[in-house]
């Protein structure tokens, strides 16, 4: 693909980046074809001169206690608690933060809350939050430094200037957003790297939105802002701030607030929440002063790719959308009664809590091939990913109310070890009005066959029975842990006709709803007991041929497997922080 985007339709653009950056069986997406260790990107931005205000360091068992991992999708069950240091901190721990070192010899690297293509975390955090006693006296704008968890303050705001930008937000409100370095994935993946680097941002959506849950607060995807509006909300469009840095491409804002029915809402059902910002309060953002300098990440500058700058052009929110959602009030009063969690029908005493499932998560690197998972933990880990309505609630449940546009994305499953269910092919609709269009898209000879014993209202389908290991391996770039797994996937999107409805800035939120979904799957397969890991290779068309898909109706775009893992018996881990976390 070469010349200029400005004669191009950037719809096409998009479609084009899409096909020519595709595995296939005999040719991948270019990429150097070596890997420059040499120019390797350092993982953890700074913005040097920039005042660092340290985070608390929590225990376990310190205040804020994280709830039971179940209570996170039990409505009413946590009680919104206030914006503290000591909240922010967990907040950050759960979302973003380092979760542990592996060492393996002399070579010493971090794992995060937040999964990343080939663990090299593309994405960047920022707060922008009122005075917060033991942080600051005044609203800023923060960049979350993983390393040391600490917030480094890029900009102090008067208060007036908060108050504007977040007057049309329930109280204690504050915002999150996310950049991308994408140059710490092209380093490694060449031009696939964009894909990356987006569904590592869906990751960070989804494990903020479920960080936010563990303190009862909620999240919501600013979606009608334009790309420029959050480039200068998180001063990313600072050339000054960024003289021979690595740059980062402003990718989201979500805002964030405590779900409690006390909290000064006005009275009512439901609330009304703008899905972008006042313009004139994000003018006023943009005025004042700035601190700190970004760090240079590389030692020589970042290759180029010419199909990598053309697609960020084309798939750029260029417009903004005044666009307004309406959401029920929340908070544990506004809910069904229910009972504590220790105490509640089939929740069992041994439950784990949220935040140690969260801790734990890893990446799985192999599978033992043996291991298998009860029919009855597959369909709650599906159940899961379903963006439905909750009826007696009155809204999606966590954490798919936090994107704010209908499920564009269906799994595609290859069934290996699930106790009662036959091994093979397997569909599940995430939107339950869409198993006809997907069904006149794919091979004709399938079943479609509800599974033995499988929920009423959950839309999962055999289409063919039969052994799918080496078939699973084979089309996920010949990796053995698509085969080994109890489970493996390809989220597959509802390509084309998405694009032409919301335009090409939406092929990035494709990705994102399949970064929350991945995201969901992690934490769910540790609170089974086994362990998941994301795959970012895969041979796209082959993947389509296997269920009949044949042209750009529908795309795969992520893929992930679940199992048995074996661990590395070479990799010691230590704490994340120096303390026994």
């Amino acid at each position: 693909m070469s010349g200029s985007t400005e004669s191009l339709d950037p719809l096409e653009v998009v479609m084009r980046y899409h096909q020519e950056t595709k595995h296939h069986f005999f040719r991948s997406a270019r990429s150097l074809g070596y890997m420059d260790w040499a120019n390797q990107p350092d993982p953890f931005r700074r913005f040097e001169g920039a005042p660092l205000i340290s985070l608390p360091l929590l225990n376990p068992d310190d205040a804020p206690l994280s709830p039971l991992y179940e209570d996170l999708y039990r409505p009413g069950a946590i009680a919104g608690a206030p914006v503290t240091v000591r909240t922010l901190s967990r907040f950050l721990e759960y979302s973003l933060a380092i979760s542990a070192w592996k060492q393996a010899g002399e070579v010493r690297w971090a794992l995060r809350a937040n999964p990343s293509s080939g663990n090299l975390h593309p994405t960047e955090g920022y707060l922008l939050i009122d005075a917060v006693p033991g942080i600051s006296p005044l609203p800023g704008l923060y960049h979350y430094a993983a390393k040391e968890h600490a917030l480094e303050l890029r900009a102090a705001l008067p208060e007036s200037s908060f108050v504007s930008l977040t007057q049309a937000f329930p109280p204690q409100a504050f915002l999150v957003g996310f950049t991308s370095v994408n140059w710490r994935e092209t380093w490694k993946y060449g031009e696939r790297a964009f894909r990356y680097c987006q569904h590592d941002v869906g990751h960070a959506i989804g494990s903020a939105r479920i960080a936010a849950q563990t303190l009862g607060w909620r999240m919501l995807l600013l979606n009608g802002l334009a790309d420029d509006t959050v480039a200068a909300m998180l001063g990313v469009d600072r050339p000054e701030d960024f003289g021979g840095a690595e740059r980062e491409h402003p990718d989201c804002l979500a805002v964030v607030w405590p779900d409690d029915q006390d909290s000064g809402l006005p009275t009512g059902n439901s609330i009304s929440l703008p899905l972008s910002l006042a313009p004139d309060a994000v003018c006023d953002m943009t005025r004042h002063i700035w601190h700190g300098k970004a760090n240079r990440l590389s030692r020589d500058d970042p290759v180029q790719w010419e199909i990598l700058n053309q697609v960020e052009v084309a798939s750029w929110k260029s417009s903004a959308e005044r666009r307004v959602i309406e959401l029920d009030r929340g908070g544990p009063a506004a809910q069904t009664p229910i009972h504590s969690s220790a105490q509640a029908p089939g929740i069992a005493p041994d439950q784990p809590r949220a935040g140690q499932v969260i801790r734990q998560r890893r990446s799985a690197l192999a599978f033992d091939g043996k291991t298998s998972i009860s029919a009855g933990s597959f369909f709650t880990m599906l159940a899961r990913v379903m963006p439905r309505m909750d009826r007696d609630v009155g809204r999606r449940p966590m954490p798919w109310d936090v994107l704010p546009w209908e499920p564009a994305v269906h799994l595609a499953l290859f069934v290996h070890r699930v106790d009662g269910l036959a091994p093979g092919l397997y569909m599940l609709a995430r939107d339950p009005a869409k198993p006809s269009s997907l069904r006149r898209a794919m091979h004709p000879q399938f079943a479609w066959t509800p599974p033995p014993g499988c929920p009423e209202d959950l839309p999962l389908f055999l289409l063919e029975a039969g052994d799918a290991r080496q078939l699973a391996a084979q089309v996920s770039c010949q990796q053995a842990i698509a085969g080994d797994s109890a489970f493996s996937l390809g989220m597959i999107a509802e390509f084309e006709s998405s694009l032409r409805r919301y335009g090409p800035a939406f092929y990035r939120r494709l990705f994102w709803e399949t970064g929350v979904i991945g995201q969901v799957l992690y934490l769910e397969a540790e609170a089974t007991g086994v362990r998941a890991t994301g795959i970012g290779c895969f041979f796209d068309d082959p993947v389509h041929q296997v269920f009949g898909f044949n042209d750009a109706t529908f795309q795969s775009l992520y893929h992930f497997t679940t199992g048995g893992h074996v661990e590395d018996p070479r990799l010691t881990t230590l704490p994340p922080y120096g303390l026994d976390h």
